[in-house]
């Protein structure tokens, strides 16, 4: 599960993200709000874990661009408590604050309670244009009708649906479907997304799946 954490400090950044790989998360670092601006344009990311005082772009600014344009969960670090920092942190959209300094127990316990209420909420149900799946039952809806399709198909394409908009790198796509069990996992995607584009044609879908040569790919909506 991709992670990203921002941090001008070195120490604390490289301390972080050892602890967050030793629990399994694939980590991305960036040491200020510029580098982590660049890896979100190439890289989906399930949370984000955002140090508030940074020069240039602070972590105030860097979360409200986060939570709205990406729409990712944000953790803040700060080495301040006053609640008036809290109350900035929580308008600018974010979903938990800690303080430093803290024991990385308690930020693995704060990512996993935020990542588990994400799931939760989010993967039960996806809509884009026409389109309407539930995780529940694998129901899919193309406007009036439903559909019947062979699972790895609806999972790949209920990815892609929580992520509208969003560019979705095909190794983390493949990790989170096939995980490492495929032995060329990047033809078996290939095959499944042309299957999953020529049924979305048919069934007249107003979404589309874009290629973002050397990346991945977005799901679109048409219209």
């Amino acid at each position: 599960m991709p992670l990203l954490v921002v941090d001008d400090d070195e120490a604390i950044l490289q301390l972080v993200s050892i602890h967050l790989e030793q629990a399994g998360y694939n980590v991305k670092k960036a040491s200020n709000a510029e580098a982590a601006l660049a890896f979100l344009k190439k890289y989906s990311f399930d949370l984000a874990i955002i140090d508030v005082m940074m020069p240039g772009m602070d972590g105030f600014q860097l979360a409200n661009i986060v939570t709205k344009q990406y729409e990712i969960p944000v953790i803040l670090l700060t080495a301040k408590g006053q609640i008036e920092d809290k109350e900035k942190g929580f308008e600018q959209g974010i979903d938990d604050y800690i303080v430093k300094p803290f024991e990385t127990k308690e930020l693995l316990f704060r990512i996993n309670a935020i990542l588990r209420r994400y799931r939760k909420v989010n993967q039960s149900q996806s809509v884009a244009g026409n389109v309407k799946m539930d995780q529940n039952n694998w129901e899919l809806k193309i406007g009036d009708k439903q559909y019947i399709w062979p699972m790895k198909e609806l999972e790949v394409l209920f990815y892609l649906l929580q992520r509208t908009g969003r560019n979705v790198n095909r190794w983390d796509l493949i990790d989170e479907i096939w995980g490492e069990t495929l032995e060329q996992p990047e033809f078996t995607l290939n095959t499944h997304i042309n299957r999953i584009r020529e049924r979305l044609k048919r069934a007249e879908a107003t979404i589309e799946i874009v290629t973002i040569r050397g990346f991945g790919y977005q799901l679109e909506v048409r219209g």
